[in-house]
């Protein structure tokens, strides 16, 4: 089970929007780079000021960039503009968001820098089998149950309690365990999962 599963609702909602950012002339690859562009720079002020305050930005972008995310792909397939560039963009940007949004709560304990990394390698590994998925006729694997919606809920979250708090419980130590576990088992069900006879 994973939160992905809410998509098509979410999309629905966004679908005016996307329409009328068609008619602007908005491609979905500027929105692809637009919202990579924002998660570095909030990622890049996080490790230059981290403030616990600052963290309230993470929630409220990670919401955003979702939005960003399904215009883009609603803007590739609706109105005529996907491409092979789109493909790339999508992915890498995906992978580097992440990585830039994750990174600053390796400066917040008990988190260590260590184990944050291990976590951004392991998201990134999710996505990377998950788009292994079609060269096997089984498409792109978006299996739980840490996909990059769910990874958005927790960190988010995470990121509302430094806020509140100024600080993490000293349990949330075992978290950064736990959370790379659920990497592991999202990479190993992608695996699977694209690795399934396709259907005649």
């Amino acid at each position: 089970m994973s939160i992905y599963r809410l998509k098509s609702a979410f999309q629905n909602r966004l679908r005016p929007l996307t329409n009328r950012l068609a008619q602007a002339g908005v491609t979905a690859n500027q929105v692809t780079l637009a919202a990579m562009a924002v998660s570095i720079a909030l990622g890049l002020l996080l490790l230059a000021v981290p403030s616990p305050s600052l963290f309230l930005l993470v929630p409220v972008w990670m919401f955003v960039r979702m939005a960003f995310n399904a215009i883009d792909g609603m803007l590739a397939r609706e109105h005529g503009q996907k491409s092979p560039l789109g493909g790339y963009l999508n992915e890498v940007g995906d992978v580097v968001s992440d990585a830039a949004l994750y990174a600053p709560f390796a400066l917040v304990a008990p988190f260590s820098t260590a184990w944050i990394g291990a976590i951004i390698f392991l998201a990134s590994l999710t996505e990377f089998v998950g788009v292994l998925g079609q060269p096997h006729g089984n498409g792109r694997r978006y299996d739980g149950p840490f996909g990059k919606s769910d990874r958005a809920f927790v960190f988010g979250a995470l990121a509302v309690w430094i806020a509140l708090e100024r600080t993490l419980p000293g349990w949330a130590f075992w978290l950064q365990l736990i959370l790379c576990l659920a990497l592991v088992l999202t990479c190993l069900n992608r695996i699977r999962a694209g690795l399934k006879p396709s259907m005649p």
